[in-house]
């Protein structure tokens, strides 16, 4: 993610901030330009970005709720950001916990969008393109409803995505990640994986890329449901570590590259986080240069993979010391195996398909 600054006052503001704490503007969110701006009031309910003052705009309709900051052209037709316009079904706002809940959903599924448009995809909504649109539903369980019900399954279908809106608390989400063996699962990381089976449908399934797809994550042909059973039932493989970036993505090839997808966002986000700090790795008294890093180029437009790893690989070992010193577990509880590094690899040429460079390593991988 990005810093922004108020352009008022100075003050660096974050993502889903809606308003600066210094100088008192309103803030909101123009995807078009990727930036945070103040705003000053115009007639009606419009406003005056100052980071782009001719673009008259006006909050989002779920500002109304406090579940977004984003900003839709004044002129426009559309109720809803573009991010929000993916919504199709959100739970029943006055039951129970939801609207806190569905506000912890939307903070994440504007994260998501973020990197998404950052990376250049296209972000469609069903209800543009019903044939390869991409839509969400939060469920959530009716009050009163037994609980020998059926449950909300989290997943992904044709291009609409499910979320249980329980994954929002942190205790149902921490006690789904011990019963699973999980050593990460949080809100973003579920909406980058489930992205991740919409994108195989829309950049590999079909495709030229199917052939480097089944040689470096297997055949997507295999039964799905049978695949899943097996796993639930026996786990993981017992050297899973050394071909999978997490137990899960062993399961079957779509939950690998669904994986393997989520953790290039994950590399690709935090990399441009610690790129707007200006972030650096120099370990004192360390004699290995793998141990050092600066991050000189935006990471969201970085066409060599290794440049990224160089980086990525020293900043998780400063960041997991740096929990270690306050007796908190791994922020980064991963090992990149190098068959992992080669499916990072092509994911990475996925989006960069024109990079001559990425394409020769990741034949290099094979």
């Amino acid at each position: 993610m990005k810093i922004f600054n108020c352009q008022q006052c100075g003050l660096m503001v974050y993502f889903s901030n809606t308003r600066c704490e210094r100088c008192g503007h309103a803030l909101g969110y123009l995807p078009g330009l990727t930036t945070l701006s103040a705003l000053t009031p115009l007639e009606g309910e419009c406003w005056r970005p100052l980071a782009a003052p001719e673009q008259p705009s006006r909050f989002c309709a779920n500002a109304a709720h406090s579940a977004c900051n984003w900003l839709v052209p004044a002129e426009s037709s559309d109720a809803y950001c573009r991010a929000c316009r993916l919504n199709r079904t959100i739970p029943v706002l006055t039951e129970g916990d939801n609207l806190s809940r569905w506000r912890r959903l939307e903070v994440a599924k504007h994260q998501l969008v973020y990197g998404l448009l950052r990376l250049g995809l296209p972000v469609t909504s069903k209800f543009e393109d019903p044939n390869v649109g991409l839509a969400f539903d939060f469920l959530a369980r009716p009050e009163g409803q037994g609980a020998g019900q059926a449950p909300i399954v989290t997943g992904h279908a044709s291009g609409l995505i499910t979320i249980d809106v329980t994954e929002a608390d942190d205790a149902e989400r921490e006690r789904h990640r011990r019963d699973l063996a999980e050593p990460y699962r949080t809100l973003l990381g579920h909406f980058r994986h489930e992205v991740g089976h919409y994108y195989w449908e829309r950049l590999v399934q079909g495709g030229p890329w199917m052939e480097t797809f089944r040689e470096l994550f297997g055949d997507e042909r295999q039964d799905y449901g049978a695949s899943l059973t097996t796993h639930y039932a026996e786990g993981p493989p017992k050297d899973w570590r050394q071909r999978f970036v997490s137990g899960y993505a062993s399961a079957h090839p779509w939950e690998d590259f669904a994986e393997t997808w989520a953790h290039y966002l994950h590399i690709v986000d935090t990399l441009e986080t610690a790129h707007a700090f200006g972030l650096r790795v120099q370990p004192r008294g360390a004699r290995d240069s793998a141990l050092t890093m600066e991050i000189e180029v935006d990471p969201y437009q970085q066409p060599d993979f290794d440049g990224l790893l160089k980086a990525w690989l020293p900043l998780t070992y400063a960041v997991n010391s740096l929990n270690q010193s306050m007796g908190q577990p791994d922020l980064y509880p991963f090992v990149l195996a190098p068959a992992v590094m080669g499916k990072l690899r092509f994911v990475h040429a996925l989006l960069f398909p024109a990079k001559v460079a990425a394409m020769n390593a990741l034949t290099a991988m094979q």
